[in-house]
């Protein structure tokens, strides 16, 4: 169904200025790094006009984008992936403008992916990581942040997360509900540790059934505290996360520009990253999702791109 909805959007251009579909290829225009980018013309009201596939008016080529991208979330800082750069590149970019990149196409491609369903197993489980902040917050009072995060048992598909300031009732909830959407007609059964934020959290967002007399979503504690053992599929997913993120020495930016991060590392383990246990991409086995390219950062991106917002060019 997804295949269907891109092909038609490549297929079918709309005018930006008269929303009319009477259009035309027209001239290619000539960038110093992109190279050529195809122009269209509108018959009805003359103005031409490019399709925005994402990269529109970037000073860089997609494939360089999505590269440095793709090396930071691989675990290489920004100022290394600028002096890798160096050596390949004649117009080379600042270690700022990587961030950026990596900042702005994470948001971009979570907007997709989180409205993405998904067929999960019976079992979800939820957690949390602590972040602590770098000095200049902790002089404003701000320690620590955390990081909610809820793993699909079955098919290890990462389905939902926050990097929010507390771990209460309000920031768990916003996670749950996420969960309830992605995954709803799959789930019986949600797995915690024995915080006390998700003791009516849980039963409160999937809702209690009258006809059967009980609630709809099975809460399944585990408190490790006293014995009864861990979560082990969440906290596997833990360690991989740290992998890429004890090598920062806080977040500096805007709890915005975390989140955007932190979901880039979602992104990165669901469709990048082949799951070792699984052999494949998680989203493989969650999602009807089909990425047929080697660079899935530019599919995904072209996919999250709507194909029929255009920008024109000149009047």
């Amino acid at each position: 169904m997804n295949n269907n909805k891109n092909k038609k959007a490549e297929v079918k251009k709309i005018c930006p200025n008269c929303k009319s579909s009477s259009v035309i290829k027209w001239t290619k225009r000539k960038t110093q790094n992109r190279g050529l980018i195809q122009r269209y013309k509108c018959k009805e009201c003359n103005k031409t006009f490019t399709i925005d596939d994402g990269f529109f008016r970037m000073r860089n080529h997609p494939n360089k984008i999505t590269c440095a991208i793709d090396l930071f979330y691989k675990g290489v800082s920004t100022r290394k992936v600028q002096e890798h750069f160096q050596a390949f590149y004649p117009h080379n970019s600042s270690h700022k403008s990587i961030y950026k990149w990596v900042v702005k196409y994470s948001k971009m491609i979570s907007k997709f992916t989180d409205k993405l369903k998904v067929k999960t197993g019976q079992e979800i489980q939820i957690d949390e990581m602590e972040y602590h902040r770098r000095e200049e917050h902790k002089k404003k009072g701000v320690c620590k942040d955390w990081f909610i995060d809820s793993i699909d048992v079955h098919t290890r598909f990462m389905v939902a997360s926050k990097y929010v300031k507390k771990r209460e009732k309000t920031e768990i909830k916003e996670v749950l509900r996420k969960v309830k959407y992605k995954t709803e007609g799959y789930v019986t059964t949600i797995t915690t540790d024995g915080l006390t934020a998700y003791e009516n959290v849980v039963k409160k967002t999937w809702g209690y059934d009258n006809k059967k007399g009980r609630y709809t979503i099975i809460h399944n504690k585990v408190n490790a505290s006293k014995g009864e053992g861990f979560n082990l599929f969440i906290e596997r997913l833990h360690n991989s996360i740290r992998e890429r993120t004890k090598t920062f020495r806080g977040f500096h930016g805007s709890l915005e520009s975390a989140q955007a991060i932190m979901k880039g590392i979602e992104i990165y383990y669901n469709f990048i990253r082949k799951h070792q246990a699984i052999g494949r991409c998680p989203y493989e086995l969650a999602t009807d999702l089909e990425l047929k390219e080697n660079n899935k950062w530019l599919e995904l991106i072209k996919m999250s791109k709507n194909q029929f917002f255009c920008f024109l060019d000149f009047k």
